[in-house]
Order: C-alpha cells, then sequence, then structure tokens
C-alpha cells in the first residue's frame, strides 16, 4: 500500500544520476562511491541508531552488500563500515530499496535518484511492507543447513502461522523492532560487529537448551557468514505481554513511597536503619519500612530477584556448550579485570576533572571527595585476588537493570542480552561473576530512588538532605531482600556464587565498578545526576562513616 503523505516537491529536485540500473547498482564504481559520500553522509548522522554523533566523520566505505529479492522487488542489505578522524570505525547494517513514488509506504526517503533513466527514490528498506513481509517468509521457510552467504535460521518456537501484518515497535533506538502479526518481534541490528550477536547467543541457548521461561522465546534469526566470521543481522522473539518496563514501574512505586512520607507524617529520622548487604527475609522487614513503602513493592522485589537467579542458573548450568561452560577464575581473567578498570578509573577521573566546573553543591562536594580518595579508589580495583575466589564464573546478561526488564503481571520477563554498550563484543562474551548482574540492579534501585527525588523536588516537603537520607534508607532493604532471595534461590539451584564474604566481597567490586562506569554517562550527558553515581560511590567506600 502506497502512502497517503505526499512528498514534498522539493524532494524531486536535483536528484542523484547514474547510468546504472538497479539490479546492478553495487558493482558500478560510481554509484558506491556518489552513495557512500554525497547520499549516506547527510542521511546517517541524524539517525537515531547512529552511534558515532560525538566524533568527526572521516568516510563511509561499502565493505560488502547482498541481494535479497521478493516477487516485485529487489532488496539490498549493505554493510558500512564508517571511519572516525579519531582512528577507529565503526560497522553498520542498512537494508536499501529503490522505488518509485507510488509504491512508497513511507515520507522518510534517503535520497531521491534517476537509475538508467527510471526516477525514484533510495529509502530504508524496513519502511517498506513488502521487505517486512519477505524477512519474515525468509525465517518461516528457512532450512538447517543454509550454505548461502545470508543465513536465515527458524527457531524451535517459531508460530506457524503465515504472514499478517507488520509495524515497528515504538521509536527508532539503537536497533529498529519489528512486531509481526502481533506476536513476534524482529529486532534488526543497526551497528553490528564481525562475530555473533551476545544477544543472539544467550536468548537461543536460554530458549533451545535450558527452556528458560522469563525472557521472550527465541524464534529466529538472520546472519551473514564471511570470511571474517558470522555476523548478526536480525533476532526474532516471541512478543511479551507486558504492561511496560521495570524502569517505569519502580518510578512510579517510588514516588507513591516518596509520597507516603507526607501522607503518613513518617518522621525519617525515626526510620530504623540497616547495613549495606544486611539480608533480610520479607517478615524481617521492620513494621515501620512496611507502613511506609509498603508489602507490594518487597514482594516484587523478592519475584525480581528470583527470576535473576533462576535466569543465572540457566546461563550457568550446561557443561556441553563451551561458550556456555562455567569457569573458575585465574590470573588471566584477573590481568584483564585490572587492566579494563585501570584504563575506564583513570577515563573518569580525566572526565571529572575537566568538569568540576559544571557541578555545585552536594555533587561538587562529592566529586572533591572522590578525587581526593582517587588513590583508594583505585587500590580496591586492584584488591582482585583471584586466588582466593572459590566461586564460578559465567556468561551473564552483563547490562542488567531496571529497563531490560518487562513487568508482565505480578511477573517479570528479563530482554536486551546485547551486553554493555562500551565494551567490545569480545569483552562482553567474557564470564564474568553473576554479582555482577546482581550489582547492576543495585544501581539502578538507586538511580530510580534518586531519580524520583530530582524529578519531583517541589512535590515532597521535605529538605532534599532529608530525603537523600529516606533514599539511602530505603535502597538498603530493597538490596537486602533482594540479596536474601538471590542467594537462597541460586545456592538452591546449585550455582556457585561463594559464600557470604565472598558475595559481599564481589558486591562491594561490582558496585564499585558500575557506579564509576556511570559516572562518565551523566558527567557527558546531564551532570545534575552525577550526584547519584557519586553517592553511591561514597556509600560504597563508607566515606562518610
Amino acid at each position: 500500500m502506497a502512502t497517503t503523505n505526499k512528498l514534498n516537491k522539493d524532494e524531486f529536485q536535483n536528484p542523484f544520476v547514474f547510468k546504472v540500473d538497479w539490479k546492478n547498482a553495487f558493482e558500478d564504481q560510481e554509484f558506491v562511491k556518489i552513495f557512500s559520500s554525497d547520499i549516506l553522509e547527510n542521511y546517517i548522522i541524524n539517525k537515531r541508531w547512529y552511534g558515532g554523533k560525538a566524533s568527526t566523520l572521516k568516510y563511509i566505505e561499502v565493505v560488502e552488500y547482498f541481494k535479497i529479492a521478493s516477487k516485485t522487488n529487489t532488496y539490498y542489505g549493505v554493510l558500512l563500515e564508517v571511519n572516525f578522524k579519531e582512528a577507529f570505525y565503526q560497522h553498520y547494517f542498512m537494508p536499501l530499496a529503490f522505488m518509485a513514488e507510488d509504491e512508497l509506504d513511507t515520507n522518510t526517503i534517503i535520497a531521491p535518484v534517476k537509475l538508467n533513466g527510471k526516477s525514484g527514490f533510495l529509502v530504508d528498506a524496513l519502511h517498506q511492507e513488502d521487505y517486512r513481509q519477505l524477512l519474515f517468509e525468509k525465517i518461516a521457510s528457512a532450512k538447517e543447513r543454509d550454505m548461502t552467504k545470508v543465513k536465515f535460521h527458524r527457531g524451535q518456537k517459531f508460530e506457524n502461522i503465515p504472514y499478517k501484518c507488520s509495524k515497528f515497535m515504538g521509536v527508532e533506538q539503537s536497533n529498529t523492532s519489528i512486531i509481526y502479526n502481533d506476536s513476534m518481534v524482529l529486532k534488526i541490528f543497526r551497528r553490528i560487529y564481525i562475530s555473533t550477536n551476545p544477544d543472539y547467543e544467550i536468548s537461543r541457548f536460554l530458549t533451545e537448551r535450558m527452556d528458560f521461561q522469563y525472557s521472550p522465546a527465541y524464534t529466529g534469526s538472520i546472519s551473514v557468514a564471511l570470511a571474517e566470521g558470522n555476523i548478526t543481522l536480525g533476532l526474532m522473539q516471541e512478543l511479551v505481554p507486558n504492561q511496560g518496563d521495570a524502569w517505569q514501574f519502580m518510578l512510579d512505586e517510588m514516588d507513591r513511597i516518596f509520597e507516603n512520607l507526607k501522607n503518613k507524617k513518617i518522621k525519617i529520622e525515626k526510620l530504623p536503619n540497616i547495613e549495606l548487604f544486611q539480608r533480610l527475609k520479607i517478615n524481617e522487614v521492620p513494621h515501620e519500612i512496611i507502613d511506609w513503602a509498603g508489602l507490594s513493592i518487597f514482594l516484587r522485589i523478592h519475584t525480581l530477584a528470583t527470576r535473576t537467579a533462576e535466569m543465572h542458573i540457566a546461563l550457568g548450568s550446561d557443561i556441553h556448550e563451551t561458550a556456555f561452560t562455567p569457569t573458575t577464575y585465574n590470573g588471566d581473567y584477573t590481568v584483564w579485570l585490572k587492566n579494563r578498570l585501570t584504563y575506564q578509573f583513570q577515563n573518569r577521573l580525566n572526565i571529572l576533572e575537566n568538569n568540576l566546573h559544571k557541578l555545585d553543591g552536594l555533587a561538587l562536594e562529592l566529586a572533591n571527595q572522590f578525587l581526593d580518595n582517587k588513590k583508594e579508589i583505585r587500590k580496591l580495583f586492584l584488591d582482585f585476588d583471584w586466588t582466593k575466589m572459590k566461586s564460578e564464573r559465567i556468561r551473564i546478561h552483563g547490562d542488567y537493570h531496571l529497563g531490560q526488564v518487562l513487568v508482565n503481571g505480578d511477573d517479570f520477563f528479563i530482554l536486551d542480552f546485547e551486553g554493555e554498550p562500551e565494551s567490545t563484543i569480545r569483552d562482553r562474551k567474557v564470564k564474568q561473576p553473576p554479582l555482577k548482574d546482581v550489582a547492576g540492579m543495585f544501581r539502578s534501585f538507586h538511580y530510580a530512588i534518586y531519580a524520583t527525588i530530582f524529578n519531583n523536588k517541589d512535590k515532597y516537603p521535605f529538605e532534599q538532605q532529608e530525603l537523600f537520607q529516606a533514599a539511602e534508607i530505603l535502597f538498603k532493604y530493597f538490596v537486602g531482600v533482594f540479596i536474601q532471595t538471590y542467594t537462597e534461590v541460586a545456592q538452591g539451584g546449585n550455582l556457585n556464587i561463594g559464600y557470604r564474604k565472598e558475595i559481599d566481597f564481589l558486591l562491594k567490586y561490582c558496585i564499585l565498578e558500575k557506579a564509576v562506569y556511570e559516572l562518565g554517562y551523566e558527567l557527558n550527558s546531564r551532570p545534575r545526576w552525577a550526584v547519584i553515581p557519586l553517592t553511591g560511590i561514597a556509600s560504597i567506600m563508607e566515606f562518610n562513616k
């Protein structure tokens, strides 16, 4: 169906003219040269999925392409290498279509072109329903032994129903997601890596090897086989009915809890406090805290902790597939870890020193405290003695926070196993302590609590310092209930996470690592929020004791 959005007459002015026809376009050097520079450079820098906005573009090169055809059209899959003046590069995937005006399903075009006398438009092929249907049908009819360059795979849980409809899911982010038949989602990876994507690897493993029920089931994938290795282009999973993500759920809960301070006339200074990492069963949470926060939030944290532990049990219980076999700590891992964290810590120190002028009040005070104690913090990062570690390392989620969890009634589903965006694809596959994911979730709790205070500062009739005091108390109870539940379930499932002293050391270590990582992001994008990771660092280092 052609779009009803009329294209502006200006869109027809000055099309790029080529002597080649569309079916041979990428065999024509002139077309590839103009497409890579004049056409693509203007288009790509404005896309949400383009990750090079902070760097200076040097040139774009087409490194590989392939064709797939429907009954009516030929489409290209184009792999791009984007080179930057800062001497690094990124790879991207772009599905491409050439459409006459009456064939367009979109008014979002890349450029007007004339190919061998035929006028039309270059568009992102995902905007054409014909192309979206083609991808679906290629996955649906995929054979197990696919010897072609472009490989479509049909998962065991693929629903055997014909194509009915497709639409984009939400706004475009770093990837583009398409909903099929209101029952499956195909995530097209825009930024690609010469290696299988961890999201594909883990999703398929959890579904087809472990039958893990609390992440969207793997139903199919698209990849391209190159001499250098396989590149994952798309991942198809079931569409989980949900009421949004756990981040928004937690923000709503936090607002209710902070409103209760006023509505229930709670005296913050009288609230009972506990040590960080003190384990608590729900019935051990003091009645004053239950009266303030309510029982329901602790029941939800108990469920989330259970699902997190079950995810780790599934990821750590395979003894046949080498990529997922648990392993012990060794000197190689320690060297990798210390090098990585030393580099990251120095990077954050530099960013902080260069951005001190943007901070004031408590944030500035905590930033100076961080700088005054930098040797102590660095020492903690270097104080990782693998010989004392009795637990095991496994493949983990790697970027675990409330935004990666869907709310499904009273339960939760875990998604997006791509790993930490700043890490290399190789680093994302390194086996790590499962407690690193737990630490990520704790940092996310901390963020949700403080974001509520920042976003509603005129709503709660308390001084900010009082709200921060309440925030730290609430955070410790969330952590206490979560870690008690998580430890029980993990150890009950024979996941070796070590004993209490080791668990506490790893949690402290990983929370500090996560908070230092966050500091760079906040200082670069929203300095006012730098106080959140700085508060987390001060708390874990016990500066204020």
